[in-house]
């Protein structure tokens, strides 16, 4: 009785052994992705379109930018002192054939201010400040732009998303007692698609701006020490005749 008892609970826990084998092989093994990026692009729709006609004119507009800080920030460093040679010196051709020289917004603001010599103080001034803020509003010129992009991309990414998520439950209402799960995993992973690529084009368009406007807060604090210096200038005792 004791080895029939035995032989049964032996045969129960093969049983068991053989069925926890048979469900562990049957369960689906994970894969993963195989797509390119290319293809992973056409499956977030039409909005992805959108976000890479973004992406390219950010990096336009952030090249285009760049190249004119760039361009802007090349002065010599002994440039004021050489200015300031030659208005003592009387050369005044002289020193604005030297701002001619740079194509720089420094330059440009002492320029016009070597122009008005002779005039009063308060019209050099103002002729100063205002072609200063010429020149501020041409480097942040399209900044505007590429700060739209930086919080324009991310909320494109996110529309998306919602369309995605209302298509994938609307295909569920359609498919009535036939529901499968993978109706709505493939919407939600089609429709993520779009977030990630809004959030890189955005991302990228706010470290751009973000750096662009650092380099021209440096130009706007150099011209205004240049502005500080050629004022100062103007004070000191200086024969300024013509050459």
């Amino acid at each position: 009785m004791l080895f029939n008892l035995l032989q049964a609970d032996s045969i129960a826990a093969a049983a068991q052994a053989l069925d926890s084998v048979s469900t562990s092989a049957a369960a689906p093994i994970p894969q993963e992705m195989s797509y390119s990026l290319f293809e992973l692009f056409l499956k977030g729709g039409w909005l992805m379109w959108v976000l890479l006609l973004l992406s390219i004119l950010a990096i336009y507009l952030f090249g285009k930018k760049w190249w004119m800080i760039n361009e802007a920030s090349k002065i010599e460093k002994n440039f004021m002192n050489d200015i300031r040679d030659y208005i003592h010196e009387g050369k005044i051709k002289s020193a604005i054939a030297l701002c001619q020289r740079y194509d720089s917004p420094v330059a440009r603001l002492v320029e016009k201010g070597i122009a008005r010599i002779g005039r009063p103080l308060q019209d050099i001034q103002t002729a100063v400040e205002n072609t200063g803020n010429a020149e501020i509003a041409r480097l942040e010129k399209g900044l505007p732009h590429l700060a739209t992009i930086a919080g324009g991309a991310p909320m494109i990414g996110f529309l998306g998303t919602v369309i995605g998520m209302v298509q994938a439950f609307f295909n569920m209402s359609q498919a009535g007692s036939n529901i499968d799960i993978s109706l709505l995993s493939n919407g939600i992973y089609t429709a993520m698609i779009t977030t990630v690529g809004g959030l890189i084009v955005g991302i990228l368009a706010y470290f751009g701006y973000n750096y662009l406007t650092a380099r021209i807060s440096g130009i706007v604090a150099s011209m205004e020490s240049a502005t500080i210096d050629f004022t100062d200038l103007l004070n000191e005792p200086a024969d300024q005749s013509e050459e």
